[in-house]
């Protein structure tokens, strides 16, 4: 009877990916870039919370955007023309994830003398977290009406995000999220993360989570 060989193809894409991944962050870190990889589930606010913090931000640094999707241009658009921002729509032709050569043409195409480049990843809370895109740093955003709970059901994602912004506080008189709780759970996964709630439409903590970037990436 003749042998049958397993290939672990799962190991050996995400192997090939990592390389790429850790070539890309040193990469970036000698042209003094920094890379943030946002990641979230739909309908979490994470373009109107990226604008938002885009218009403090901007005051000091060059800034650029990467947004990923499935299709449309949508995001890319919208953040451009929001902010004067330079900004790139990535398609993933179908794949729900960004993984580092991905990033690396999208940086290819915004180009150079940027100092801070967001890079919005596809929205959900499962596949994004798997592929290391080469970021500097990790951030996931939770927003209130999705449940202080989501850290014990996704804990990849918080795992290996270096900051948890809980997004929508302005929507806490109408949903049971126990912030407190909420802390707990994040960190249980990752004692490393940072955790700042924050509302983009009424401006609250968005100083504290301005502070964060300039402190910990820039």
């Amino acid at each position: 009877m003749q042998e049958v060989r397993t290939i672990l193809l799962s190991k050996s894409v995400f192997e090939d990916n990592d390389r790429a991944a850790d070539k890309l962050r040193r990469d970036l870190r000698e042209k003094g870039v920094s890379l943030v990889n946002v990641m979230s589930s739909p309908g979490s606010g994470k373009t109107t919370l990226l604008i938002a913090l885009i218009r403090r931000l901007a005051l000091k640094f060059r800034i650029g955007v990467m947004e990923a999707d499935i299709d449309s241009d949508v995001d890319a658009v919208t953040v451009a023309r929001e902010t004067g921002c330079r900004s790139v729509q990535l398609h993933t032709g179908g794949m729900c994830h960004l993984d580092a050569g991905m990033t690396a043409e999208g940086l290819r195409e915004l180009g150079d003398g940027l100092d801070l480049i967001f890079l919005e990843n596809v929205g959900n809370l499962v596949c994004p977290a798997e592929y290391d895109t080469g970021a500097t740093a990790n951030i996931v955003i939770l927003s209130v009406p999705e449940g202080a709970d989501k850290p014990l059901k996704y804990p990849l994602v918080f795992q290996k995000s270096d900051l948890v912004i809980v997004s929508k506080t302005d929507a806490l008189p109408y949903f049971d999220f126990d912030m407190e709780q909420c802390r707990k759970y994040i960190g249980a996964r990752n004692g490393a993360a940072e955790m700042i709630p924050v509302s983009a439409k009424t401006g609250e903590n968005m100083d504290a989570l301005e502070n964060w970037f300039i402190r910990k990436i820039i």
